[in-house]
């Protein structure tokens, strides 16, 4: 475990960063970098080491990294001379293409052949440089597999057991020899320093560092928590960021303090070989146990109300103890490793001098893993988080804090210590991740309206717990082993994207297409919302045609904002004809249906024979026309439900528009009176009612028919044309209203149906008993 190491784990899971050191493949200034020559000999040597059984990491390392320079160069001039290109690919099209049969004039035939040899002296760079870069690529691929498995060797390969009893009189041995040391060392150079008298002239600014060290970190950071205890009682919006940002600043303060303290210390000159190397670690081993303090907190917040996690008061208090004793653990391994690291052990005694930091950071770890699956306090107020996850990490931690010390005791050393490490940098990723998603839970707690569930607020937690976890997968690539120049080999295959036909889509292709598409999609939407609200209301055209024309122009918008997109994005669309042409054929077969909704949709918008606010029967279903979408067509009916009907069922099938072109419409009234009534009168009365209502028209007058005789009465129908259609049910009722009124006023009987029963044999019931 190195403190390197420790530190650098520990502040990645603080700042998550995604963005990686970008590597100085630069060439040095004067290098023959585009020279030939020089690339065979670079290509040559790689390939001579790549069969070499010895070579060295760091031989391979910095022949690694000569190779991505000019593998850089070359993916920059697989595309070169592309406008000139362009220019002449333009020039030989404008010429057409050679006849097939019938020889072409003598000028264009050799104009032709100009541009052909030119086009060809201009590829033929593009394509050295392709085949150079797929050398130089598979170098750096098999330059890398080495590394591995060197490293696979190193990490699995077996030492002495440090239960061995003949390794630990030398393992104390060894540790005697750096306390002896580094004490030797410190009072020869405090003697030296003395007699020469820079110690004294030494000590004021020494002095100075230590007393800056000693308020940054006790007094500042001390201040730092009693102003982030002010501000939480504030009721701000914006309050969990702010805490946040004070807590962040502790860490800043604390590490500032420690920086001075190793400044101070060295000042001093007393301090030897050993000695130095402590104090360089003092920063890293001393930001070991304030980002276990900060993380311990800050996961494990106090309090007496259960908080994002749900875990009680006292389970809290327990994991902010053993986290910190933890990073303690850390640390002083790391200060002894400092000192530690000039001498020169025999195999199994540095792990024998490192199990008492392994063992205590084991039963640590193993006892931190155990609380972590401690079921969580559910409240109200804070409601804890759900799932299985919590118990999966704690299992983790307990496996891991049994099998890191087992396979050092094993003589696993190097993968015993890699594991115990990786596996502490690890929760403290996951420690950092539950900060920031507690911190945006609480910012959507704080919302003004939390019962809005709808937009971006809503799945803001899930959007950056999402970007949170993608950030850390190259934090937890480097923490088990992953060099910067694997992410960023990941990242350059990643822009390289993927080849599709002749055509190569890279990320920044997406990119490119998902901003021009944007641009051009809400470009359609605000002319959309333009024409509906402002232009179109001030036309002659009905509400039917202004949808018709909104709606057409966003499908244009939306198809030429794709063509632009697609073209912005540099894909060549001819290189898919085949891939088109493959569509083509499913969509034919798999989403005919579709398909043909769609050009139903497009036929209703040009022809119009319903729109909405239509008042349409189809199916069986009438109601009024809502909206005419791609696919489908909505409907509210009258029971004030949403039908929603195919679009090729209104192309193809039977449609009654009640209200297609006018509002005029017919009302049918049917009327049944006794048999002995006087038809005339009934006649008159019915055809006074119908002129006398306000919706029925005058030209054409109202109709009242004799329609027959039925079974019980005789019939009569009203038939009047409505000035609006939409009120035929309302007409009719009053009409019925009146006519039952006034029938009863004129003494006009309105019948029902009656029988008479006939018994066959009614003296078969005389004998019948009561």
């Amino acid at each position: 475990m190195t403190a390197r190491a420790l530190v650098f784990g520990l502040l990645a899971c603080l700042l998550w960063p995604m963005a990686l050191a970008a590597q100085d493949t630069a060439p040095l200034p004067g290098a023959p970098y585009a020279d030939s020559a020089a690339w065979s000999a670079l290509a040559t040597r790689a390939e001579t080491l790549v069969m070499r059984d010895t070579s060295s990491e760091f031989a391979i390392m910095r022949l690694r990294a000569e190779l991505a320079g000019w593998r850089d160069h070359f993916a920059a001039q697989s595309n070169v001379n592309a406008n000139r290109l362009e220019t002449v690919n333009a020039q030989l099209a404008a010429l057409g293409a050679p006849p097939e049969t019938a020889e072409e004039p003598a000028q264009i035939a050799e104009r032709r052949a100009a541009l052909q040899a030119q086009r060809d002296a201009l590829l033929a760079p593009r394509a050295l440089a392709q085949e150079a870069f797929a050398r130089a690529n598979g170098l750096i691929s098999e330059l890398d597999t080495k590394i591995l498995q060197q490293q696979t060797a190193q990490l699995f390969q077996r030492g002495p057991s440090p239960l061995n009893p003949v390794l630990w009189p030398a393992a104390a041995t060894a540790t005697w020899q750096v306390f002896r040391t580094f004490g030797t060392e410190t009072l020869a150079g405090l003697q030296v320093q003395s007699g020469n008298g820079r110690l004294l002239a030494n000590l004021p600014r020494a002095a100075l560092f230590i007393g800056l060290a000693v308020l940054l970190v006790g007094y500042a950071r001390w201040w730092l928590v009693q102003l982030r205890l002010k501000v939480s009682h504030r009721e701000t919006f914006l309050l969990p960021i702010w805490l946040f940002m004070l807590s962040l600043m502790q860490i800043l303060v604390s590490f500032a303090g420690l920086v001075a303290l190793s400044n101070g210390l060295d000042t001093l000159g007393i301090f030897g070989l050993r000695g130095q190397a402590v104090i360089a670690a003092i920063p890293e081993a001393g930001m070991m146990v304030v980002l276990g303090w900060w993380l311990g907190r800050q996961v494990f917040s106090d309090g007496t109300l259960p908080t994002y996690l749900g875990y009680g008061p006292q389970t809290r208090a327990n994991a902010r103890r053993l986290t910190l004793a933890l990073a303690w653990v850390l640390a002083v391994g790391a200060l002894f490793q400092a000192a530690a690291g000039a001498i020169e052990l025999a195999p199994g005694v540095a792990a024998t001098m490192a199990l008492p930091v392994i063992i205590p950071a084991g039963v640590l770890l193993w006892r931190l893993g155990r609380l972590i699956q401690t079921p969580p306090i559910s409240a109200e107020s804070a409601p804890p988080t759900q799932g299985k996850i919590r118990v999966q990490v704690g299992r983790v931690c307990t496996l891991v804090a049994v099998a890191g010390p087992g396979l050092v005791l094993l003589g696993f050393a190097d993968a015993g210590q890699g594991l115990l490490t990786a596996s502490i940098l690890s929760l403290a990723v996951v420690g950092a991740i539950l900060v920031l998603q507690r911190i945006v839970h609480d910012l959507s707690l704080r919302y003004k309206n939390p019962d809005d569930t709808k937009g971006l607020l809503a799945l803001l937690p899930i959007l950056v717990s999402f970007v949170v976890y993608l950030a850390s997968l190259p934090v937890f690539a480097m923490i088990w082993g992953a060099r910067s120049d694997d992410i960023l080999e990941i990242w350059t295959r990643f822009l390289e994207g993927f080849a599709l036909g002749e055509t190569r889509i890279s990320p920044t292709d997406f990119l490119m297409f998902a901003i021009v598409f944007s641009l051009g999609f809400g470009l359609t939407r605000f002319v959309q919302a333009t024409l509906r609200r402002s232009v179109l209301p001030r036309t002659r055209l009905d509400l039917g045609g202004q949808n018709a024309i909104a709606v057409g122009f966003g499908y244009v918008g939306i198809l030429l904002a794709a063509l632009v997109a697609i073209t912005s994005a540099g894909i060549d669309l001819s290189n898919l004809a085949i891939v088109a042409g493959a569509l083509s054929v499913g969509i034919g077969f798999g989403l005919q249906n579709i398909v043909s909704n769609f050009v139903s949709g497009i036929i209703l918008l040009i022809e119009r024979p319903i729109s909405e606010g239509d008042w349409i029967e189809v199916g069986g279903q009438m109601g009024y026309v809502r909206g005419i979408s791609v696919r489908s067509t909505r409907i509210e009916t009258f029971d004030r439900t949403d039908v929603i009907v195919p679009n090729a069922d209104l192309v193809s099938g039977q449609v009654t528009n009640w209200t297609r072109g006018n509002l005029v419409g017919r009302v049918i009234v049917p009327v049944g009176v006794a048999y002995g009534t006087d038809t005339a009168k009934v006649a008159q009365i019915l055809r006074e009612i119908a002129e006398a209502h306000p919706m029925v028209i005058v030209s054409p007058p109202p109709a009242v028919l004799f329609t027959g005789f039925g079974a019980s009465s005789l019939d009569f129908e009203i038939r009047a044309i409505l000035r609006d259609v939409n009120f035929v049910l309302v007409t009719r009722s009053e009409m019925n209203h009146e006519i039952a009124r006034r029938f009863a006023a004129e003494g006009i009987e309105i019948p029902f149906p009656q029988q008479d029963l006939w018994l066959r044999n009614p003296e078969t019931l005389k004998g019948q008993p009561q």
